[in-house]
């Protein structure tokens, strides 16, 4: 009977705890140990940005934005060679924008005076500024669809400016401001399309466009009518107007 008992009593405490337990324990995985390779589902991962990166593809020589600034240099040279800069009468009898000359029927003067430039740092801040909006738009709107914004900004300032400003006044910054907010037109309307990585480009337009209209306050030789006429214009005719170059590529 007693040893009946033993082999019971052992077998009891195995199964217990106070014996051996038969089940081996997990051992720690070490620390110097690779980890294990882990599966990947479909909504662990990010989905992929459906907009079109706006930068890419753009052209830094575009056609139509060279020949506007080639424009304004030939005719600011033949204002030059002509002495069209040397007084209020031979600006204006060049073609400068002045409201009761438009009065009386010489409505060509809206076109005209947004060629024509007062200075050589007038016409270097313009090409300069028209370089840098007319590249963006370009690139969105492709040729033609930039020309229209152009035109309908430059026609909208001089319209703006001849009924409210004495004049004479000249410049292509009226055009150049319907541009640049055809530009933002362009991106706001189309945003849920459209992405644009370098988010600097909207700051300068925009401290840009904050200093020329506060300066022309400060500053009588400032048209600042052509400037609002101009942006106003730009942004209606673009926000109407459709992307034509901003397929996604490969």
């Amino acid at each position: 009977m007693t040893p009946n008992n033993t082999e019971g009593m052992e077998g009891t405490e195995g199964a217990g705890g106070r014996g051996t337990d038969p089940t081996p324990s997990p051992v720690p995985p070490s620390p110097l140990s690779p980890p294990s390779p882990r599966l990947i589902t479909e909504d662990m991962l990010e989905p992929e940005d459906p907009r079109v990166e706006f930068e890419r593809g753009m052209s830094y020589a575009p056609a139509a934005t060279l020949a506007l600034i080639g424009l304004y240099i030939a005719v600011f040279a033949w204002e030059v060679a002509s002495g069209a800069l040397q007084s209020r009468e031979s600006i204006i009898a060049a073609g400068a924008l002045n409201g009761p000359d438009v009065a009386e029927g010489e409505v060509w003067r809206l076109v005209t005076a947004t060629f024509m430039h007062g200075g050589v740092d007038h016409i270097i801040g313009n090409s300069v500024m028209m370089y840098v909006v007319g590249v963006g738009l370009e690139h969105a709107l492709g040729v033609r669809q930039m020309l229209w914004v152009y035109s309908a900004a430059g026609l909208g300032g001089s319209v703006l400016s001849a009924a409210l400003n004495t004049g004479p006044s000249v410049g292509a910054s009226g055009a150049i401001f319907g541009v640049m907010t055809g530009l933002v037109a362009v991106l706001h309307r189309h945003r849920d399309r459209i992405v644009v990585r370098e988010r600097r480009i909207a700051l300068v337009l925009g401290l840009w466009a904050a200093w020329q209209l506060l300066n022309g306050f400060f500053t009588p030789y400032i048209d600042n009518w052509a400037h609002l006429g101009g942006a106003v214009a730009g942004f209606a005719v673009a926000w109407r107007l459709e992307p034509l170059r901003l397929e996604r590529t490969a």
